[in-house]
């Protein structure tokens, strides 16, 4: 391990020699040494220090990127190490979408810890697109995401399929019918995820194929805003039927289909093209993949 590496980082991070110190259990001397060594050995500043605060220059952007993926390499290496001959164990840092990560993975996590106890994992709930950057960086062990993704230097493998469908009020007119044609929804108020998200890349095929426009767009970052705006009578959307399980049990949203446009899309897991995984993450992955066949996906 470069503690000098690992000390700058914390720096950056933590935007503070003093909190920095606190962080790694060191002195603030030894942190401002830490910092005096690299820049003495590129001979470039790598940070702006007042009393107010603490940031980065250009090079120090440079060299915490790369410093980032260097000591996550590290941690990895060690890991591959240990788990030849130790059991599976440690965090496991998994970056999951909204609907996967706050509907289905919970249930998942909980009797994967019951089955294996020494394995801690780290949930980051994100939209796709951060995932994937965060996964090229090496900052996540794996990543499930919703729809399309492509990128050679991943592994993206589906593994359960997620149905979507158009949501109303059950005041709305048109919670009397079962299905809708598309272009009869042109003049209503559509409420949609943000740009980045899998729903929001879902939608928006959706609308491309059909050559379809609406008039309005109103764009919230968390399902269930949209849901509350659904129920409120302020638009309608297209959600992923595992976030409204509850409130069609409680018939406070009704859903539709949408006609000649079923919304079918996949539950994929994606990992860094490699032949050696972290024991934890194939463990995880079959735990996954067996789970995918029960009813929690139906």
């Amino acid at each position: 391990m470069d503690y000098h590496l690992l000390t700058f980082v914390t720096v950056a991070e933590k935007k503070n020699f003093t909190r920095a110190a606190e962080a790694l259990h060191i002195s603030q001397s030894a942190v401002t040494l830490s910092i005096k060594v690299l820049e003495k050995q590129y001979e470039l500043k790598l940070l702006d220090r007042s009393n107010k605060y603490v940031r980065l220059t250009k090079a120090g952007e440079i060299l915490y990127q790369h410093a980032k993926q260097i000591l996550s390499l590290y941690d990895r290496m060690n890991r591959l190490i240990d788990e030849m001959t130790h059991s599976a164990s440690g965090i496991l840092t998994i970056g999951s979408s909204y609907t996967f990560g706050e509907y289905l993975l919970p249930r998942i996590i909980s009797e994967f810890t019951e089955e294996f106890p020494l394995i801690k994992p780290n949930i980051a709930i994100r939209n796709s697109h951060r995932i994937i950057s965060q996964l090229l960086r090496g900052e996540l062990d794996l990543g499930i995401v919703e729809g399309i993704v492509e990128n050679p230097k991943l592994h993206i493998q589906p593994f359960a399929q997620d149905e979507m469908v158009l949501i109303v009020s059950p005041k709305h007119p048109l919670a009397l019918k079962q299905e809708v044609e598309l272009h009869d929804l042109k003049d209503e108020t559509w409420i949609i995820r943000e740009k980045g998200s899998a729903t929001r890349q879902a939608i928006n095929q959706l609308f491309s194929e059909n050559n379809f426009a609406p008039s309005e767009i109103r764009s919230f970052g968390s399902s269930q805003i949209i849901k509350e705006s659904v129920e409120a009578g302020l638009g309608i959307s297209i959600l992923s039927i595992h976030t409204i399980r509850k409130e069609m049990e409680l018939k406070s949203l009704h859903t539709l289909r949408i006609k000649n446009n079923p919304m079918i899309r996949n539950f994929c897991y994606v990992i860094p093209k490699t032949d050696l995984q972290p024991r934890s993450v194939s463990l995880f992955l079959s735990f996954l993949e067996n789970y995918s066949t029960l009813d929690i996906f139906v």
